[in-house]
């Protein structure tokens, strides 16, 4: 049953006592879950097979949708969803500056390009005015689709991103794609499990990507879902994910399989193993109660660092439930005396792990030197980027280790406060 609760291993107080250290991160690992694990090694199939058909159908029903397809990665997932929507050479997606490289580069994969577009300064999601208005300003109707001015490149699909797991504006988005007769991707890495009035991500009406990194609520070490209501898609996806070989390509080493297979497009190898899949079951049991740990944990920063002035918590729009894979704190730097860079280590110095998501892709050398964009054009990712420091914020974390994080931010503001 979701939710269904576990002993745990030993506990982030525990690991202290051997390292002082409180890491940005740890997984939630229990007992079950590697018995989950050594039950598949025990049983001779490891690879893709029975446990990974069967996390695929239980993650499709938790979400609400027809199809969900696992793969090796988000990254995979968004490579697939973009290939399998036709996105080619010479074709251009839209999506948010502030997110990880791969949202961007599965574009550059096909010979297409990513162009980048400023975000909302509440949520730091991806902005549907600046979408439209980069559409109405870079790009121009002809031949019935919408090309870039310069390149010529034809406009065909927004990459939205739920930064930090705060859901996007997405029916405005779908609204903007409809209008202009584009696909949208969603990248819901961050977005397990958010919802939109009571409709969780991933469940829109556009086929959606997730994350099962190490970092994620839910892991399976390294892997990721594609999920779509969309059968032709779903298909497509499956095809490709697995070297282009016709379906049910992994039952041929099977008492009831055939050695015949037919390799019918060039695909690639994106399968997630059954070892990853049993993780992933027992993970999708437990996720609603991960989540809430999640919830507590934000809530408590939320309370203590209201009422600092010198800092300030994350936005959370009304009709949303935030799925908290973040907590990205901002600093109001006019108010302190060092930058984000000296906060960050202050913080390492009081035993406290934090991160900074995400260096704006404009501004990565890679995309910088390939397209020269000009920071001027993002003028809200410019003023936020160098204010925020990602917080400690995971199922594992003890009441004790909350404390410690706010503990150590408030000493850093008060001996640095100008």
């Amino acid at each position: 049953m979701i939710g269904q609760q576990s002993k745990p291993l030993p506990s982030s107080d525990v690991l202290r006592r051997l390292d002082s250290h409180l890491p940005f991160a740890l997984p939630d690992i229990t007992d079950e879950e590697i018995q989950a694990v050594t039950a598949v090694l025990r049983s001779g199939w490891i690879t893709t097979g029975p446990e990974t058909k069967a996390f695929e159908q239980e993650f499709a029903r938790y979400l609400g949708v027809s199809h969900a397809v696992a793969v090796n990665s988000c990254t995979a997932a968004l490579h697939l969803a973009l290939e399998a929507l036709g996105v080619t050479e010479g074709d251009e997606v839209l999506t948010s500056t502030i997110t990880f490289t791969a949202t961007a580069e599965v574009a550059e994969y096909l010979g297409a390009r990513s162009r980048f577009v400023d975000v909302e300064r509440d949520t730091l999601n991806l902005s549907p005015d600046r979408v439209r208005d980069t559409i109405e300003r870079e790009y121009t109707r002809r031949d019935r689709e919408w090309r870039h001015r310069e390149t010529g490149g034809r406009l065909r699909a927004i990459v939205p991103v739920h930064y930090g797991g705060h859901p996007c504006d997405m029916e405005a988005l779908l609204a903007i794609a409809a209008e202009y007769e584009l696909k949208v991707v969603d990248d819901a890495a961050h977005a397990l499990p958010a919802s939109i009035g009571g409709r969780r991500i991933g469940a829109m009406g556009c086929p959606t990507s997730f994350s099962f990194y190490a970092t994620k609520t839910l892991t399976t070490a390294e892997g990721g879902m594609f999920c779509t209501d969309d059968e032709r898609l779903a298909d497509r996806v499956r095809l490709m994910s697995l070297h282009g070989i016709n379906r049910d390509a992994w039952k041929r080493y099977a008492a009831d399989g055939s050695w015949f297979y037919e390799v019918v497009e060039a695909g690639y190898k994106y399968n997630l193993t059954d070892m990853a899949a049993a993780l992933g079951r027992v993970q999708l049991r437990r996720v609603e109660v991960m989540w809430q740990r999640r919830r507590e944990i934000a809530a408590r920063y939320d309370r203590e660092f209201g009422s600092v002035p010198e800092v300030e918590v994350p936005s959370v729009r009304s009709d949303v439930d935030h799925a908290r894979h973040l907590y990205p704190l901002r600093l109001h730097l006019e108010q302190l005396r060092i930058d984000r860079a000296r906060f960050i280590e202050e913080l390492r110095k009081r035993q406290i792990g934090s991160s900074v998501h995400f260096g704006p892709l404009h501004r990565q050398p890679f995309y910088a030197r390939r397209y020269e964009y000009a920071s001027d054009g993002f003028p809200v990712a410019e003023a936020e980027y160098p204010r925020l420091v990602s917080l400690p914020i995971y199922s594992r974390m003890e009441d004790a280790d909350a404390e410690s994080v706010i503990g150590a931010v408030v000493g850093i503001v008060q001996e640095f406060r100008a």
